[in-house]
Parts: structure tokens; C-alpha cells; sequence
């Protein structure tokens, strides 16, 4: 790799500026480590940001990093040395395809979405990883919501490797004072911790709207979490990872905080006691619940919590008669 070509570790690009992009790249400016560029879809926000030090639509009433610069052009990535995709699960496919052209040899990528491939249900890292197959692919993760990392609350994530080397080298690129990354090997368990926690909260949500009780979700939690981890070490990952702060942490502060639209989507299930027909590009855990309850059956796992939501939201069985089922299952040890 000649040196013209190397990409500058002291770069960060953010590729999509929703509210979790925006936020990943103000807290990271902050640091004043990096040189940190927000790269936009319209040319509008990315003015916006710039003259105002605001993006109202995705973080309204929060002040932006001063240092952090705004484009919209995505020829931008050509010089970061670490490049994070913040764009919705299902772009992450298209986004790399787009900026394949861009991207400098030996760029890191770091995946900053929480989801299976819709179609496929694939990792998103394998995704990625198939379209940019010379570049290595990690994956951050775990309890944060944006607007907690834009204004400086104090938050703790997962950023997952195929080595725990460079996990080690990103957690402390991206960290800062009010935003602690722990490093991680284990990318399958951190996304399937990322991703079907979506499921348990549609779950909680269920329970809640339902009227059923905090000691409910209370079992919701704690059994989801004992199908999570057989699910990830069936699926080649560590069963330990999920108790940490990609499957536990994620999954507590989605199931209880009504920012979550995956709990908000489990309300009105509850309340409504039928489906209500979900956008998967927003209830993310409606379009997970399928593909890990038929992933699951093909493994041989039993996994009945996760087999009721997606029996909800297909619309085979109502409310009443899955919390029939659940608990009239066999008595066995925990």
C-alpha cells in the first residue's frame, strides 16, 4: 500500500446523519483526537450543521461539536482511517456498494446498526464484508440511545472485531470521557444480541400493553435472555456475550424505556390483542422474530418466547392464547 493511499487513523468519517450517526460523530469530535466528518444524504442538513451547529430534524435543542465538519459528498470517506456505517440496517448493503469506490485500502468499517438482512437474514458484518471484501468489517453496539451520547450522558457500548487486537485499537480510537467502548471478538454474539433483543422488547411491550404486570416482564427479561444465549452459541457465537452490554444492557433499556419503537410497537400488540402491521424498517425486532424463529426450528432450539411474538405479529395465534401457552409449558429446571 503505497503512502498516498494509507488513510490517515486520525480521521473518522460517519456515513448517515440520523440521530445516531449525528450523535456517534459529535461525541466522537468532542475528544479532539480526531479530524471527525458527518457525511450526509441532502446537502441542506449538512449546510445546517455547519452554519448552526444543530441538526433539528434527528436531535432537536442539541449543540453539536463545534470541530465536527459536514458534507455531503461521500468522495469524503477517501481519507478516514475508520469510516462508520449509521445508516438503517436495511441501506447497509446499498451504502457499501455506493462507497466502494471511496473507501481507502486498509480502512477500518465499523457498523453502526442493529438488524438482520432482510431476505436473507444474514449478519450485517457478512453483509458489509461481501461487498468490501479487502476491507475488515467490525461492529458496534450495546445501550444508546442518541440523544443520551449527543448530550454527554454517560454511556457504555461494545465495539466487536474479528480480532480482539482491533476491537482493542477502535474502543479506544472512538472513546471518549462520556462514551466508553469495550472491545469485543465475539461479532456474532454482539449482533445477534443487538438484533433479537428487538424481539424480547416487542415481548415486554406485549406485556405491558396487556396490562399483565412489571413481574411479567420481569420473567420476559430474564427468560429471553436464557433463549438469547442458546440462539447465539447455536449460531457459532459465545452464549456469555449476551450478558453483557450488547444483549443485557441493550436489552433492559429497550424493553423499559418508551423511547424504544420496538416496546412502543409491543404496547399496542398488548393493548390491541391482534398485530398491527409494522414498518420492519422501524420495528426492527418484527422482521428479526421471523428469521430467528425459523432459523431456530432448523437448529432444533427450543426458544418459546421468541416463537410466540412471531406467531403474534404473522397473526397465527392472539394475545391470550400465547401467554395460555407459555405458561402451561412442562415445568423444568431453570
Amino acid at each position: 500500500m503505497s503512502e498516498a493511499n494509507t488513510p490517515a487513523t486520525d480521521k473518522v468519517a460517519v456515513v448517515g446523519a440520523g440521530a445516531f450517526g449525528t450523535a456517534l460523530a459529535t461525541v466522537i469530535a468532542r475528544t479532539g483526537r480526531s479530524e471527525v466528518t458527518l457525511i450526509a444524504r441532502k446537502r441542506d442538513v449538512a449546510d445546517a450543521i455547519l452554519s448552526r451547529r444543530r441538526h433539528e430534524d434527528a436531535l432537536p435543542g442539541i449543540d453539536l461539536a463545534e470541530s465536527l465538519l459536514a458534507t455531503a459528498d461521500p468522495a469524503s470517506v477517501s481519507t478516514a482511517g475508520i469510516v462508520l456505517f449509521a445508516m438503517p440496517s436495511q441501506a447497509q448493503r446499498e451504502a457499501a456498494q455506493a462507497l466502494r469506490p471511496y473507501l481507502a485500502p486498509g480502512a477500518d468499517i465499523v457498523i453502526c446498526a442493529k438488524g438482520l438482512e432482510r431476505g436473507t437474514g444474514r449478519l450485517l458484518t457478512d453483509v458489509v464484508a461481501e461487498e468490501l471484501r479487502d476491507l475488515e468489517v467490525s461492529v458496534l453496539s450495546g445501550p444508546g440511545f442518541a440523544a443520551d451520547i449527543a448530550t454527554g450522558l454517560p454511556t457504555a457500548m461494545v465495539i466487536a472485531s474479528a480480532s480482539a487486537e482491533r476491537a482493542a485499537r477502535l474502543a479506544t480510537a472512538l472513546s471518549g470521557p462520556t462514551f466508553r467502548l469495550y472491545p469485543s471478538a465475539d461479532r456474532t454474539g454482539v449482533q445477534l444480541g443487538g438484533a433479537l433483543k428487538n424481539v424480547l422488547a416487542i415481548a415486554c411491550g406485549i406485556v405491558e400493553g396487556a396490562g399483565l404486570g412489571e413481574s411479567a416482564r420481569a420473567a420476559m427479561i430474564a427468560r429471553g435472555l436464557a433463549e438469547l444465549s442458546r440462539y447465539v452459541a447455536a449460531c457459532g457465537g459465545r452464549g456469555d456475550t449476551v450478558r453483557g452490554l450488547s444483549g443485557l444492557g441493550d436489552l433492559v433499556l429497550t424493553a423499559t424505556s418508551h423511547q424504544s419503537r420496538n416496546l412502543r410497537y409491543g404496547i399496542a400488540l398488548g393493548r390491541e390483542r391482534r398485530a398491527a402491521q409494522p414498518t420492519v424498517d422501524l420495528v426492527e425486532g418484527a422482521l428479526a422474530a421471523s428469521v430467528a424463529a425459523a432459523e431456530a426450528r432448523r437448529l432444533g432450539l427450543d426458544m418459546p418466547l421468541t416463537f410466540a411474538v412471531a406467531a403474534m405479529i404473522d397473526g397465527t395465534i392472539d394475545v391470550e392464547t400465547a401467554l395460555e401457552q407459555l405458561m402451561s409449558r412442562p415445568i423444568t429446571q431453570e
